[in-house]
Formats: structure tokens, sequence, C-alpha cells
């Protein structure tokens, strides 16, 4: 560490620790990097043309879901490059600039995740246990009130906390991390980060109040409409929704919030910390697609649809 010191207070290239490879496992994770940042590109593409180029899912549930697939390739795209980039070159250099932009994209990512589940739980809320007034509370001024919270909200709240890191000065220069993030910029500060510190677990603490509070309620308010519907098929589907959703919902929680705790815990395995946030980037925007994409009878038949006439235009 102190051999990096003296070079990070008059160099802006920082160095990613990222994993210890061999030189043969090189190009396996090259290739299993690159192939799974083609396939979320893939998927969550298809996701997003398929809701666009349709008029007949321009409906508030699906205006919600558009809003996943665009978070998703925010992150994935902030994380992926960079990865392959030093894998082909064999480099773990790069440039604070654009580490700091790395993070904070992946940071909205991360925030905006969790912000658009629980606007699509309260969707799904209304939809089920308000079946009739559905069309009169999720309007379009009300459908934009809500996309314009979830963006500006985590905008607002990311930028807070980048603001605060980037008043602080460095005498570091090694990332512990396989990416760029707060927790290891802050890593990178010799003074006293107890401001940062009490604003990131403020914004944590609030956030999972408020998604994980409106969460429980909806699902549990889902729970009961289901079991006093009379009709099994329609207690059956939306039970079967609501599971998928909540699942993709407590994967993502456990994944996030194990990895703002591994940076306060000090005997965590070093390379179990970099696996648990490297999945928390990689499990998600591959899941997604298909579990709001594919297993939608009516995205999945649109989606069909677009194929066929691309494939076969006659």
């Amino acid at each position: 560490m102190n051999n990096f010191s003296n070079v990070s207070y008059v160099s802006s290239t920082l160095i990613l620790q990222g994993f210890d490879l061999s030189p043969e496992n090189i190009l396996p994770v090259f290739f299993f990097a690159t192939l799974g940042y083609i396939i979320i590109l893939f998927c969550n593409l298809l996701l997003l043309i398929t809701i666009i180029l349709n008029k007949s899912l321009h409906e508030p549930m699906y205006l919600l879901l558009l809003n996943l697939p665009i978070n998703d390739l925010l992150g994935s795209t902030a994380l992926f490059p960079q990865i392959i980039k030093d894998l082909l070159l064999e480099t773990r250099t790069i440039q604070f600039s654009t580490c700091v932009t790395q993070a904070f994209f992946i940071h909205i990512y991360a925030t905006g995740a969790v912000f658009i589940l629980t606007a699509m739980a309260y969707d799904r809320y209304v939809a089920i246990c308000q079946p009739m007034r559905y069309n009169m509370i999720m309007t379009n001024t009300h459908l934009m009130k809500i996309i314009s919270l979830v963006w500006l909200s985590n905008i607002l709240m990311i930028a807070g906390l980048f603001i605060l890191l980037l008043r602080l000065p460095r005498c570091r220069s090694l990332i512990t991390n396989t990416y760029c993030d707060n927790p290891s910029l802050l890593q990178l500060v010799c003074v006293n980060t107890a401001i940062n510190n009490i604003y990131g677990l403020m914004t944590v603490a609030v956030c999972q109040v408020i998604t994980v509070g409106l969460i429980l309620f909806t699902y549990l308010q889902i729970l009961i409409a289901c079991f006093r519907n009379k009709r099994s098929d329609t207690r059956s589907k939306a039970l079967q929704t609501c599971a998928t959703h909540l699942m993709v919902f407590l994967i993502f929680e456990c994944l996030g919030l194990f990895t703002i705790i591994s940076y306060r815990l000090t005997d965590i395995s070093p390379h179990l910390r970099k696996f648990i946030a490297v999945a928390a980037m990689i499990l998600p925007p591959t899941l997604n697609p298909i579990i709001y994409g594919l297993r939608t009878k009516e995205i999945r038949t649109k989606a069909l649809t677009f194929f066929q006439q691309r494939v076969n235009p006659s």
C-alpha cells in the first residue's frame, strides 16, 4: 500500500486489485465475461424494444417494467467493458475520473433496481387489490410521477454521496475491489470520512425502510386478496407472478446488503466479498429479462413475433 501512496498523490491513475487469476485462467474468464455481457445486452435490449415497438404493451405495468432493462443496461455497461478491457490487455489500471464515473453509475443502478421493483410491486398491488379502480389510479399522469420520483430521488441521493466524496483529498491508489464503488473510493482517502459514512448509512437505512416496508405491505395485501378470491386460476396466476417478483427482490437485496456490510467486516474473506459484489452486478440483469419478460405471456408473444418478422420478412 505504501508503494502506491506516493504515486497516487501525484498521479490520477488507480490500481484495481481485481481477482488473482493465473495466466491460464485469464482467457476462460475473458470469454465468460464477454459472453455474459452479450447475453445481458441481447436479453435486455430485446425486452426494451419489444415494449417500445408494441403499442398494446403501452400500459402502466409494462411502462414501469421498461425502466428495469434501462437500469440493467446502465449498470452492466458501467461494469463489463472495464473488466473485459482489463482481462484483454492484462492491466489493472484505471483513471480516477473513469473510476468515479463507473462508481456513480453502479450506485445509480443498485439503488434504481430497488426503487423500480418497489414501484412495480405498488402497480401489482393496485391491479390485484383494487382492480375496479386500477385505470382511475394508474393514469398516465400518476405513472409519470412515479417514474420521475424513482429516477430523480435516485440521482439526487447518489449525487450527494459523490459530492461528499470528491471534496476529500486522496493519498492512496489501490482499489481493493474488482470495480469502483463508493466504499472502495473512500478507502483512498486519508482524512476523516465520518460525514460520508453517516450519509451513506443513512441513505441505505432510509431506502431499506421505505422499499422493504412497501414491498412487505403490498405483497401481504396481495396475498390476502388472492386467498379471498374464489377463482383458483386467478389466484394461482397472481401468486405465481408475485412469488417470482419477490424472489428477484430478495436475491438482489441479499447480494446488495452483503456487499455493503462486507466492507465493514474486517475478518471476511476478500475473495468472497469480491465474488458477491460481482454476482450482485451480473445475476439481476441476467435474470430480470427472463423472469419479467419471457415468463410474461404478452411480452413473450410479441418478442417471438418480432423475431419472426426479422428472420422471415415475407
